[in-house]
């Protein structure tokens, strides 16, 4: 039976284009035009929808996915909140694949409120979940991969100190590797046509060799790859991510996408336009280093 990781394996491979657009919008991206209407929370939460919007349609046509980090709008209260499900829509609408960045979990039934909230009624294809509270705090996420929805459970981040905790060494094996494996038993009754389940794993591309470890372990987990761009992973290091037939990941780039225009290389281009550049350039450095 397909599920939702089947989708986006089939939207990336019609775009040929592993890459998702994170969407953490912040009022210092926007240009001038749309900042001076940005007054109080509303008026900002509505220029950002506008940005958002407007990058959507630059990207639509060759990137396959959106990543909508929330605390960019949780910071403008329910304004913000609504700003987000409101990108969410438009870029269902769209035709591209819907991440809500979001991190969340807790103890059961806490995490089954926030699993309907995030998916009950809403645009969102993924979410993103912590796997500290072990499987009574997955398994309402799990759940809900049998209605066409799919999580990445964090495994190894890219952020410097992640290696405080997750490169730990438990029982002679890293405990990223521990967590890989358990999100590999926590997936398999969700594995789709293509091999993968819906439940994914978030592997930095900032870690390239852990990454490769968490491959070459996992061979039913897709990944979701954050790192690249601004952090200073490049095509190079995300390849470590992906299968031999060059599937299993999806690599994230935020600010280098959405705040192209702020960068000396697309200087002079309108935000949209420098998206769409900063978008094509980093297809083609994928395609490079994964499939050549």
């Amino acid at each position: 039976m397909k599920n939702i990781t089947d989708k986006l394996i089939e939207k990336i491979e019609q775009l040929k284009n592993p890459t998702v657009a994170g969407l953490d919008t912040r009022i210092d991206f926007l240009p001038e035009s749309l900042r001076k209407t940005a007054t109080d929370g509303e008026s900002t939460a509505k220029a950002i929808v506008e940005y958002n919007c407007n990058i959507i349609d630059a990207l639509c046509d060759i990137v396959p996915a959106v990543k909508i980090q929330s605390a960019y709008y949780e910071m403008y209260a329910h304004h913000g909140i609504i700003a987000m499900n409101k990108t969410a829509e438009y870029a269902a609408a769209k035709g591209m694949i819907v991440m809500a960045d979001v991190k969340r979990n807790d103890i059961g039934a806490t995490a089954e409120a926030y699993a309907k909230a995030y998916f009950d009624g809403t645009l969102y294809d993924y979410i993103t979940v912590n796997p500290y509270p072990g499987y009574d705090g997955i398994k309402p996420f799990t759940d809900k991969c049998k209605d066409n929805k799919g999580i990445f459970v964090l495994a190894r981040m890219s952020n410097p100190s992640a290696a405080q905790l997750q490169n730990l060494i438990v029982d002679g094996q890293p405990l990223y590797l521990h967590v890989g494996k358990l999100i590999e038993e926590w997936g398999k009754d969700h594995i789709g046509e293509c091999g993968y389940s819906a439940v994914g794993a978030v592997v930095g591309a900032t870690n390239p060799e852990e990454a490769r470890n968490l491959r070459t372990a996992l061979k039913s987990v897709f990944f979701l790859v954050p790192g690249y761009g601004a952090q200073g992973g490049k095509g190079k290091d995300a390849a470590a991510s992906f299968d031999e037939n060059g599937r299993g990941a999806i690599v994230n780039n935020s600010r280098g996408i959405m705040a192209a225009h702020l960068s000396d290389k697309y200087k002079g281009m309108t935000y949209s336009a420098a998206a769409r550049a900063a978008a094509e350039d980093m297809r083609d450095d994928l395609y490079k280093a994964i499939y050549t």
